[in-house]
């Protein structure tokens, strides 16, 4: 039996969100470079190190506009697992198991280049894969691709950063404080009670408790943008899709431009300032760079390909009717487009380590880079969708035998 479902209006304004983006992050990086390596840099990179209200600029980025960013996924995250492709088990287990591979394979080549050594904590670096960049690039092909296409790969990038956010919160929270901590989470079951029992359904109360648990998880020493994603989670969802009157909807709708047209390019111009000296090619020979390159580069196109290759042979799941392997290949690569969450984590693996933290950023902007013209050019080529009768807004959720 064929069951076609449309494309949500949030997701279409999701992935319009992304594509526009993704070209906005590009030029703030080359501004960003450019000024580093003038005359001007300096005066460009001190100024992201001033201190304002007790943090650097710096940080203020990266720990509380970052947080906004952390809720914007938080509730995508919850939407796919309430009305998108994660709400069905069936459909769900292939990025499920996708974004399972697109994690393991790159952090284990981290490990082998770098394990038992000092750099061994960038591991977490070529895990992650970057939604906004993966999906913009996605999205400039059109309907050159199939939609399940899109869906699968919007549904892996969201639990891949799903692995990234658990990642963060367990392996880089360095000085814990249980009573900060405790209260953070005392906030978050506040919250979720006047969800469930006061039925509350205005936004601001939960974003005044989401400030204050911010503040709490800031103080506790996890990361601080993990308040973001335990937000997403209280605030009240409608499992009707484009649901108006759904605060997480509200809210949803309310973030994509100014996660995507603000914050994203402002954390790309405070992070990707990178000094590029003398030496910067045999660093990127080094154990870590290379860790990082061919993570991105080989480890997620192969991990992703691989563990849903087996998955479908042993009958755990099967691919739509639109989707061949040449395109979950297409999403491998494009899954190597590390960028905004591999420099988030860089950050937190090598923290005060500026040397490693400048060579591991030029690693990923390059093999960033390489991913994203080489799963654009696969698909652009061998992207086409399968024969079918389906409207390029729909999504069949119909599997047959893999092709």
């Amino acid at each position: 039996m064929r069951i076609e479902k449309k494309l949500s209006n949030t997701f279409k304004e999701f992935m319009q969100s992304g594509k526009a983006g993704g070209i906005l992050l590009i030029l703030c990086t080359l501004v960003s470079l450019l000024l580093a390596n003038s005359a001007l840099g300096p005066d460009y990179l001190g100024f992201w190190h001033r201190y304002v209200a007790g943090l650097s600029i710096e940080h203020w980025v990266n720990d509380a506009l970052m947080a906004i960013f952390f809720l914007l996924i938080g509730l995508e995250l919850k939407r796919e697992l309430y009305n998108g492709e994660l709400s069905d088990l069936r459909n769900a287990m292939l990025p499920i198991l996708g974004a399972v591979g697109g994690i393991a394979v790159p952090a284990l080549i981290h490990f082998l280049f770098n394990g038992g050594t000092p750099t061994q904590a960038g591991i977490g670096i070529p895990m992650a894969t970057d939604i906004a960049f993966a999906l913009g690039v996605l999205s400039l092909l059109g309907n050159r691709v199939p939609a399940s296409l899109k869906v699968f790969l919007a549904a892996l990038a969201v639990m891949d950063d799903l692995g990234a956010i658990i990642v963060i919160a367990v392996f880089y929270t360095t000085q814990l404080s249980f009573a900060w901590l405790f209260a953070a989470l005392g906030v978050f079951a506040a919250l979720f009670l006047m969800k469930r029992m006061l039925r509350v359904m205005a936004l601001l109360p939960y974003l005044l408790g989401g400030a204050l648990m911010w503040y709490c998880m800031l103080q506790s020493g996890v990361h601080a943008t993990i308040a973001g994603v335990l937000l997403a989670f209280a605030i009240p969802y409608s499992a009707i899709e484009d649901d108006a009157e759904s605060p997480s909807h509200r809210l949803e709708h309310v973030l994509h431009k100014p996660v995507a047209y603000l914050i994203l390019p402002i954390f790309a111009l405070a992070n990707t300032g990178i000094v590029i000296g003398a030496g910067w090619a045999q660093e990127l020979l080094s154990a870590n760079s290379l860790g990082i390159l061919l993570g991105l580069g080989v480890g997620k196109p192969v991990g992703i390909v691989l563990v849903t290759f087996v998955a479908v042979a042993v009958g755990v799941c099967r691919l739509p009717l639109d989707l061949a392997w040449r395109h979950i290949l297409g999403a491998g690569l494009l899954g190597g487009i590390g960028f905004t969450m591999s420099i988030f984590i860089t950050n937190l693996a090598f923290a005060g380590q500026a040397e490693a933290i400048n060579a591991s950023k030029m690693a990923i902007l390059l093999a960033s880079f390489g991913a994203g013209v080489a799963g654009f050019a696969w698909l652009k080529f061998m992207g086409a969708p399968l024969p079918s009768d389906l409207d390029p807004d729909t999504m069949d959720f119909e599997s047959e035998p893999a092709r």
